[in-house]
Parts: structure tokens; sequence; C-alpha cells
């Protein structure tokens, strides 16, 4: 009877410290990345929110504001894409989770590798979407449009078709 009380309190032991790490690994993704939070409170009312050029990843015409977090460091990090009409993002992949909520305007989303204006859908402001790592995707935007990105860093945007690719032109 003593052999078997120490087998299951071992078995609990081994439990209760492996389990844990387990499940905070699942958090980041399985990228062994934990979300810690911000070491303060983050509080922006629209006003408050600095918009600016977005990166050279993007056409020109969009602007990003940077809520938390850095897309170009490891970690969790939520920026906001605010972006005219007819913008389009042409079709790309990310490698890791995509997590998007409409703010504003329309926000055409299609699937695939070729850009397809017939064959999106359609996204109103309060619309969410979630992305697994390398999905192939588009998105227009159907008057000024903003978007909540979140996702864990270091970001990419990787185009299907080189020519798209913003950076790579002059």
């Amino acid at each position: 009877m003593k052999i078997l009380s120490t087998f299951l309190f071992i078995a609990a032991l081994l439990f209760a410290l492996l389990i844990p790490g387990a499940l905070q690994a699942q958090g980041g993704q399985g990228t062994g990345i934990i979300d810690q939070g911000p070491e303060q409170q983050l509080l922006y009312s629209p006003e408050t929110i600095e918009w600016q050029a977005a990166p050279p990843s993007l056409e020109p015409g969009a602007e990003v504001a940077l809520l938390e977090g850095s897309p170009s460091e490891p970690g969790v990090f939520t920026m906001r894409i605010r972006m005219p009409d007819d913008f389009y993002i042409s079709p790309h992949w990310h490698p890791g989770v995509e997590r998007v909520t409409v703010i504003s305007g329309l926000f055409q989303l299609g699937r695939g590798d070729e850009l397809n204006r017939e064959a999106t859908e359609t996204l109103e402001p309060g619309s969410y979407v979630s992305m697994p790592p390398e999905f192939r995707h588009y998105a227009i935007a159907e008057g000024d449009t903003v978007i909540q990105l979140t996702s864990i860093g270091p970001w990419e945007v990787n185009y299907i078709n080189p020519e798209d690719d913003p950076r790579l032109r002059s």
C-alpha cells in the first residue's frame, strides 16, 4: 500500500510540474513565447492613437498605429492598419497566426494565390477572422477601412508573386 501511495504522490507531483509549462507553451502557438503582457496598462482612445506611414511591406497610402509590442521583435503585438478606399494587399502569407478585427469600413478578404475581387468575403465592422500560419490570402479595402491585427513577432509578409512585393520595387 505504501508503494502505491508513493507512486501516486510522484505522479501527481510530475503532473503539477509539467502540465503548466506545456500549457504556457501553447499560449505562444507552439513558439515557446509566453505572453507576459505589458509592464503597465495600455489605454488608447481614438484621438490618442498615433498613426504613421505603413512599412514598406505594404503599398503606399496605408498607415499603421502600433498599440502594443513590436512586429519586429519576438512576442505578441497589436497594431491597427488604416487603408484608403480600394487599397489592396496582394496575395501573401505569414509564418504565424494572424488575427484581424475590422474596426471600420469594409474589409474584403480573399483566399488563394491570385487576387480575385469576385471571390472575397466582406467583413463588416466588428467582424473577426483568425488565419493559421502560411494561410494564403489577400485583402481589399472598400471605403476608408481600419483593421486591428494581433500576432506574434517577428512578423513577416511573404508575397506569393515577388512582383507584388512593394519592397522590391524602386
